[in-house]
């Protein structure tokens, strides 16, 4: 629990405000409802806002079209839609449960070749730009083990990186390590003369794991719910079986996409260590959870 700098309440949910760094509870959360100092400067045009250098320096490797693209959406669910704004976990995993739905109606009416084409980055078609983003949301429709594992993992994870962050730079994390996770698998697949196709939120998700490893690393969690495990050696476990798997049977070792889980593990953690060392911020405490892990 932490304590809301303005009334004083013991809060179990807190929130960490994006322009004066402060933790609140839910009725003090926006800046005019606890004095914040961050208002003073929103008409000085001296000063440069939380959300332009999210704008600028936030997505520096990413292309223009795709940096245009995370910084309207995001901006989109954040100004417009006000329900989005610290759930944006809640709509990702509504989002990847339709998607299925989807996948099915796509393959009974114009089947499994017509799916491939819309749902998974594949290394037959690369540059179908719209499969980068779908395939975030895809899961295999044929096993529902990887959508309720991911859920599970987001569901847990998700918000405490979300409060970290804000539901913008959440937003940006996730879409870009997704992409660049199926990315990684599929250039690698190319290089290797290895076919290959590319579905799930596995990728975004590591990179979620991999950040909250960074800002709170002996969070305890529970694997199989059972068994209690600081974060960091759940993360470093996981990262130690993903390297053996793909040293013994390659980048897609067991079906899975091994290359796209570490891809987006690493840059989760490389953006956690930014975070960290560049931007002061208040933990938020969070209560024990159980969640399975297992990607």
């Amino acid at each position: 629990m932490a304590i809301c700098q303005a009334c004083g309440q013991n809060d179990p949910m807190p929130f960490s405000c994006q322009h004066c760094g402060g933790v609140f509870c839910s009725l003090h959360r926006l800046p005019e409802n606890h004095n914040c100092d961050g208002l003073k400067n929103w008409n000085d045009p001296r000063m440069i806002s939380y959300q332009d250098i999210s704008h600028s320096s936030d997505l520096r490797g990413i292309s223009k079209p795709l940096s245009y693209l995370f910084n309207y959406s995001s901006k989109l669910f954040e100004t417009t839609i006000p329900f989005f704004r610290g759930n944006l976990t809640y709509l990702f995993l509504a989002l990847m449960w339709i998607t299925l739905i989807l996948q099915w109606l796509v393959i009974v009416i114009f089947g499994m070749k017509t799916h491939n084409l819309i749902f998974t980055v594949s290394t037959y078609h690369p540059e179908y730009v719209w499969t980068w983003i779908f395939s975030i949301f895809a899961h295999s429709p044929f096993s529902f083990g990887h959508i309720i594992v991911n859920s599970i993992a987001l569901y847990f994870f998700g918000p405490s990186v979300e409060r970290y962050l804000g539901t913008k730079r959440f937003f940006n994390l996730f879409m870009f390590a997704g992409i660049f996770a199926a990315l990684s698998q599929i250039g690698a697949g190319i290089l290797t003369l290895s076919p290959a196709f590319v579905l799930g939120a596995s990728g975004a998700i590591m990179a979620v794991m991999g950040f909250l490893t960074v800002l709170n690393p002996h969070l305890k969690v529970y694997l199989y719910f059972f068994l209690p495990l600081p974060l960091w050696l759940l993360t470093i476990g996981f990262a130690i079986i993903s390297v053996f798997l793909i040293s013994v049977g390659g980048i897609g070792a067991g079906g899975v996409a091994q290359l796209a889980h570490m891809t987006g593990l690493l840059i989760g953690i490389i953006y956690g260590e930014l975070f960290k060392r560049n931007k002061s911020f208040n933990s938020p405490t969070q209560k024990p959870f159980r969640p399975r892990i297992g990607f």
